[in-house]
């Protein structure tokens, strides 16, 4: 196998790869785990283009080889954004992760995905890493599916740690939220 090269894309491009990043998505969640059904591209592409790319501060990290192989991307926190609504446990977020969005120093890693076939190659490991290196965050967030042992067995072995809150449902969905942080140098 070729290897994978980094690039970090900026907003406007990471938007008109939309298409080929929404064909990614598709391809890497195409055997979800056990109990998950398979995401839909459609609604993928919606919040990708309608929401994460236009967020301010948005960042994206792309690996090819040279056909894209996996990304990872994210944005600063907003005080009051979508990703509270999404915290894990009744509450919300706790005060401190608040404090930290609301100094404008909380990170969010909204996606990370690598093709089945560049598993296990530290591709997803040099991906978050290279996302996080121009990160000026004091603390990087990640919600991940509760039930995705895979996603939470990566998280534990790059050093992030499962923040306090329980699981929920969010917007009366089945989908079950844990909230994995790591703080940033």
């Amino acid at each position: 196998m070729a290897e994978v090269f980094l690039r970090r894309l900026s907003r406007w491009q990471a938007e008109t790869q939309r298409e080929s990043v929404a064909d990614l998505y598709a391809a890497a969640h195409h055997d979800p785990p056990a109990g998950q059904a398979a995401p839909q591209r459609e609604e993928f592409l919606r919040r990708f283009a309608g929401y994460d790319v236009q967020r301010p501060g948005f960042e994206m990290v792309i690996g090819s080889d040279p056909t894209l192989a996996g990304c990872c991307y994210g944005y600063p926190a907003d005080r009051e954004g979508e990703w509270i609504r999404e915290y894990p446990g009744p509450d919300g977020p706790p005060g401190e992760l608040r404090e930290t969005a609301a100094a404008g120093r909380l990170f969010l890693v909204a996606g990370l995905m690598v093709l089945p076939s560049h598993r296990r190659r530290r591709v997803a490991t040099r991906l978050q890493e290279a996302l996080l290196m121009r990160s000026t965050g004091a603390l990087a967030l990640a919600l991940i599916a509760a039930d995705n042992a895979p996603a939470g067995a990566a998280l534990r072995s790059w050093g992030w740690r499962p923040v306090d809150g329980r699981p929920r449902d969010v917007a009366g969905a089945a989908a079950r939220r844990e909230a994995w942080a790591r703080p940033l140098p």
